[in-house]
């Protein structure tokens, strides 16, 4: 049998990053395929393709053997591509009935919206996946749930013959993802082309038919997911050697200087506990909606947890905001530099020193001079390379923003340093400038905490590492135990032995 949906040789890069190079896929008619990959795989991108979010820089896309392009995302709902994600793309202020006919609904002839029509399409559409939604109920009155089943009803409404499901179980209760199961297999019975991306394995081996494995956004291996182990996955997952280099250097760790005991958020994770120690390299690892930025935030004080301690040396700490944590010494980078580490229409050395005011001040005055020494100092330990401190920092490189992300903090004089993906988006050569000034933070005795989802990095800086799975600690790796695979296996939740 034919594939419905075929990609060739699909390439597509950002400035300083190969996110797809040379990759196929292939979607049968009646059949899920999973799309298995580590964060950073190549998953997301390949959906904006299939979506007409993005465009290719090479390759093509082939459906029913006939070659087609998605220049809008319009273009692929007209042709029968349609996604449903983690996060609906719903109007929570519109009816259910609304939202599934947006932007094709039924009309008179006369050209007027035929409301009898929308309300009696909706309400059978929504019964043939088994639902008994009332179509004139409010969107934002619905649980995460119930808006996925609206979201399937728009997909029907539209005809579509391809439904990419991304991460559709994350927020989900264990009754409502059998039910997900169930719609599942109803849209396989329609004839649909599913693509089914999930990091749970359970689910990969409980609803796929076939899987595709992309690792660094290349095309590793498919076939039928019955041929397959857990292990055999893995293996193909992070099949590769932590090839990078990373800066060598003494471990001098000194004593505890954070302890997090019975960390709870009522969402986001639960029973938190760990120690990290002066002069160490902390690593975070884990999947997609692990909970690990989700933590660090509020070990920051942008979120509260709903219980839990917090030790910093031999002081115990209520941290209820940003200004207790960096009263206490702790400061975060975070993995959105832009929205949430930066101002970008500000110079260099106004971002660097905005929490150093009081430093930088005198009787209520800004010193300007003040400023610029402060900033000259710690952009010189990062070799920021960029033409003068009043240069706007939108100007400057990913790479370059992430260093005067670092600096702002620094000139803080923390105890405990949270660099959440510290190099993401950023070019080899500026990866390495970080990774060198980490090493360099951790020889001065600062304590180190990194949330990666680069197994390289995480192996190649950690002293340990800390996974976590669906927001808990699932396992501490030490020594021998640091391999890509022992990683991997715990966050995906795979025993040793498969």
């Amino acid at each position: 049998m034919p594939p419905v949906l075929s990609l060739r040789g699909i390439s597509k890069s950002f400035p300083g990053v190969k996110a797809l190079q040379d990759v196929q896929l292939d979607l049968y008619q009646g059949q899920v395929t999973a799309l298995i990959g580590e964060n950073g795989a190549g998953k997301s991108t390949i959906v904006k393709v299939l979506t007409g979010i993005y465009q290719p820089d090479a390759g093509t896309i082939t459906l029913d053997g006939k070659s087609v392009r998605f220049p809008t995302a319009q273009s692929a709902t007209r042709a029968g591509v349609t996604a449903i994600h983690q996060e609906t793309v719903l109007f929570d202020e519109l009816s259910v009935a609304e939202n599934i006919w947006l932007g094709h609904a039924p009309r008179t002839r006369l050209g007027l919206l035929d409301w009898r029509s929308i309300r009696e399409g909706a309400r059978r559409l929504l019964a043939e996946i088994g639902s008994d939604l009332d179509p004139d109920q409010r969107l934002g009155d619905l649980g995460i749930a119930s808006k996925h089943l609206v979201a399937i009803a728009r997909a029907l409404s539209t005809d579509a013959r391809v439904v990419i499901l991304d991460e559709p179980t994350a927020a989900l209760s264990h009754k409502e993802i059998h039910e997900l199961y169930d719609l599942v297999e109803t849209l396989k019975a329609k004839g649909k082309a599913i693509l089914f991306i999930s990091h749970k394995f359970d689910e990969i081996y409980h609803i796929a038919d076939r899987y595709t494995v992309f690792r660094d956004g290349q095309f590793v291996g498919e076939g039928a997911i019955s041929d397959v182990t857990e292990g055999q996955l893995v293996h193909m997952m992070v099949g590769r050697s932590v090839d990078q280099i990373f800066p060598s250097r003494a471990r001098n760790i000194g004593d505890p200087v954070l302890t997090v005991a019975g960390y709870n958020h009522p969402t986001e994770f639960a029973d938190i506990g760990f120690t990290l120690h002066r002069g160490e390299i902390l690593g975070f690892y884990g999947l997609v909606g692990a909970g690990r930025s989700e933590l660090m935030q509020a070990l920051f004080g942008i979120t509260r947890p709903s219980k839990g301690a917090v030790r910093i040396g031999a002081d115990i700490r209520v941290i209820r905001s940003t200004h207790d944590a960096i009263a206490a010494g702790i400061v975060y980078v975070p993995e959105d530099r832009g929205k949430q580490g930066a101002i970008r229409a500000l110079p260099i050395f106004q971002n660097i020193t905005l929490p150093s005011l009081s430093r930088t001040s005198r009787a209520g005055f800004l010193r300007l001079a003040r400023e610029f020494k402060l900033a000259r100092d710690y952009t010189q330990r990062l070799d920021l390379r960029a033409a003068a401190l009043d240069q706007e920092l939108g100007l400057l490189s990913g790479g370059n923003q992430q260093k005067v992300v670092i600096a702002k903090w620094l000139a803080m004089r923390p105890r405990v340093i949270i660099l959440d993906e510290p190099t993401k988006g950023i070019d080899i050569g500026s990866k390495a400038a970080v990774h060198e000034f980490m090493a360099e933070l951790a020889a001065e005795g600062l304590a180190v905490i990194m949330v990666s989802s680069e197994i390289p990095e995480v192996l190649g800086m950690s002293d340990r590492v800390i996974v976590m799975r669906e927001g808990r600690i699932i396992d501490e790796v030490t020594g021998e135990r640091m391999t890509p695979e022992t990683l991997v296996r715990a966050a995906a939740g795979i025993s040793e032995a498969a």
